[in-house]
């Protein structure tokens, strides 16, 4: 109720489109100022304006790159981590959270090891952690129908490449989106009518354009990125996605990176199936719960659970949302509750 006046103001009920639509005329405008909402898994045409700060966040800050790529800063997480004293359980997968008298007490890995814990924290995937994770004897029952009531984010392919030359002409920098000549019509696709166009919009990052360390000389390191639909579609991935592949990499070829499959290297592709199976995201989501605004801010899930006590949840389902920064936001805003009830 404190921050109502301040969603009326920022015309939150308003989509990131609209609210963009108010200050440009030109289609193509319109498009570039709005669509940021697909970083956190938003469809431009339902996302609350509220995220159009994003605009604002880039140009008063910028946009930085972590030399050695994301790989690097989840290396120097975990030598803080041990550093503080942490321990790190690798290739010990979470089974249960062990609950008693309606708090979290122990985590069971899969070999069958049993981690008494004070305070419980899940990066797992919201559903994950509720669903899965907590027996049914402790959940509430509406918490499980709210949690498949609610709206997923849309899934992606991603198709990593190694690749023996450069492409260094000049049409493509670090960071490029490549718009199909539809919008909001591919957007409905991907979002309301679960099915899988024939076109597509890329995002394709060369991070070894600007960071020598990802790649050789001469070579390049790069993925080329889609959104899809979540596996709420009923499309068949082992047969769409090499069509999908095929479809892309002749694109590119044709517009972008000449003889392309021939520079090839080393390459591996994921579609939704990667994200349900080894990310046990909630219908192959890529980012947990849609954006709109009745699951923004306080209305995601929070980071202090309401249905087990000492249990705490981090990562895109909670608060304050998907994306790197709101990803690592959501362990501090843990951290700190946990501080403060220490």
């Amino acid at each position: 109720l404190r921050v109502a006046p301040d969603l009326i103001r920022l015309k939150s009920h308003q989509s990131v489109y609209r609210f963009v639509s108010q200050f440009f005329q030109d289609d193509f405008l319109r498009r570039c100022f709005s669509f940021h909402p697909l970083f956190i898994g938003g469809n431009p045409f339902d996302s609350t304006s509220i995220y159009a700060m994003v605009h604002y966040l880039e140009r008063k800050w910028g946009v930085y790159h972590a030399r050695g790529g994301t790989g690097a800063i989840v290396k120097a997480m975990v030598r803080l981590f041990t550093e503080l004293g942490g321990k790190l359980e690798l290739n010990a997968k979470a089974v249960e959270i062990v609950i008693d008298g309606r708090r979290a007490r122990a985590v069971r890995t899969q070999d069958g090891r049993l981690f008494p814990a004070d305070i419980v924290v899940s990066n797992a995937d919201v559903p994950q952690t509720y669903m899965r994770l907590i027996p049914p004897r402790y959940r509430k029952v509406q918490t499980d129908r709210r949690l498949r009531r609610m709206r997923y984010s849309m899934s992606l392919a991603v198709i990593y490449l190694g690749i023996n030359r450069r492409y260094d002409d000049g049409r493509l920098v670090q960071h490029n989106i490549i718009f199909s000549e539809r919008y909001k019509g591919l957007l409905d696709d991907i979002f309301n009518r679960k099915r899988l166009a024939d076109d597509f919009s890329l995002y394709l990052h060369r991070p070894s354009h600007n960071d020598p360390t990802l790649a050789p000389p001469g070579h390049e390191a790069l993925y080329v990125l889609t959104p899809v639909p979540n596996l709420a579609a009923p499309i068949d991935w082992a047969t769409a996605g090499p069509r999908l592949r095929e479809a892309i990499l002749s694109f590119l070829e044709e517009h972008y990176m000449p003889d392309l499959r021939r520079h090839i290297v080393v390459e591996h592709m994921v579609d939704p199936r990667y994200y349900r199976d080894a990310l046990n995201s909630y219908l192959g989501a890529g980012f947990s719960i849609q954006p709109i605004l009745t699951q923004s801010a306080w209305f995601r899930p929070h980071n202090r659970s309401e249905d087990i006590d000492n249990l705490y949840l981090v990562g895109a389902g909670t608060h304050p949302g998907a994306g790197l920064p709101g990803v690592i936001a959501s362990g501090a805003i843990v951290a700190n509750l946990v501080a403060q009830e220490a």
